[in-house]
C-alpha cells in the first residue's frame, strides 16, 4: 500500500479531501491531508509573508518529521506548483506526482504565469481592489461547477481568502523532479482552467486522465477520483 499526500488548493483546508481520504483508507492506504500555512483553520497565521515556499516547507515538514515513504503526492489547481517543488526537494521520499486539474510548472515559473491571461487579469485586479494588494478572495462556487446546495453549504463557510504571494513567487528546480513519475487528471465539466496545463502533461509524456465533473473534483466526484488514485497508486508499484 502506498502513503498518499493530498494537498489543497487556494482557499481549501486538508479537510476538502474527507470524501477521497476515506475510501483510501479503506482500501488500506496511509493518507494525510495537511492544511496549508495562513488558510482555512490555520487563517490565523496569515500574513503577506506567507508564499510559495512557505507551503512547500509545509509540506516538505510533514513528509520528514513523520518519515513519509513510497509517497503519492497529489495536487490540486495551485498545489501542483508545491508537487513539482517538494518532489524536487524528496525525489527519493515522492514515488508519484498526480497533478489534479492542477499547475505544471517549469522552473523559473509563477502560479500567475500559468494562467489564462483573462483569469490571471481577474486574479490580480481581485488582489489589487479587495485583497488589499496581497490577497484573492474566494471566487463563486458556481465557476468551479460545485452546483449541489449541500455541497456549497459545506465548503463556504470554511473557505478563506489566498495570499497572491503564492502566486507570484516563481519555482526555483535542481531538476531532480524529473526522476519521479507523474499524472495529470483534468475535470472536464467546467471552464477547463487546466486545460493548457493538461496539454503540456501530454507533451512531458504523463498520462492524462478525465473525470467529468468541475474543478471541485474532490467534492463533487469524490469516489471516482479515489477510484482512479487507487489505481494510479498501484500502477506506481507495477
Amino acid at each position: 500500500m502506498s502513503t498518499f499526500v493530498l494537498v489543497h488548493g487556494a482557499w481549501h483546508g486538508g479537510w476538502c479531501w474527507d470524501r477521497v481520504a476515506r475510501p483510501l483508507r479503506d482500501a488500506g492506504h496511509d493518507v494525510h491531508a495537511p492544511t496549508l500555512t495562513g488558510l482555512s483553520e490555520r487563517a490565523h497565521l496569515l500574513s503577506p509573508l506567507v508564499g510559495l515556499d512557505t507551503h512547500v516547507e509545509d509540506v516538505v515538514r510533514l513528509i520528514d518529521t513523520f518519515a513519509l515513504t513510497d509517497v503519492v503526492l497529489v495536487g490540486h489547481s495551485y498545489a501542483g506548483q508545491i508537487v513539482t517543488a517538494v518532489a524536487d526537494r524528496r525525489p527519493d521520499t515522492v514515488a508519484r506526482r498526480v497533478y489534479l486539474d492542477a499547475f505544471v510548472g517549469a522552473d523559473g515559473e509563477a502560479a500567475r504565469d500559468l494562467l489564462p491571461e483573462t483569469v490571471e487579469h481577474h486574479w490580480a485586479e481581485s488582489a489589487a481592489e479587495q485583497g488589499f494588494g496581497w490577497l484573492v478572495a474566494v471566487r463563486k462556487l458556481s465557476v468551479l461547477g460545485v452546483t449541489e446546495q449541500a455541497d456549497v453549504d459545506w465548503l463556504l463557510p470554511k473557505l478563506t481568502p489566498h495570499p497572491w504571494k503564492t502566486y507570484t513567487d516563481a519555482l526555483r528546480l535542481t531538476g531532480a523532479v524529473d526522476r519521479v513519475p507523474a499524472a495529470f487528471i483534468e475535470c472536464v465539466d467546467w471552464m477547463r482552467v487546466f486545460a493548457g496545463q493538461a496539454d503540456r502533461a501530454r507533451e512531458r509524456g504523463w498520462p492524462v486522465h478525465e473525470l467529468a465533473t468541475g474543478h471541485e473534483a474532490m467534492v463533487t466526484a469524490a469516489p471516482e477520483l479515489a477510484e482512479l488514485l487507487d489505481r494510479l497508486a498501484n500502477e506506481k508499484g507495477a
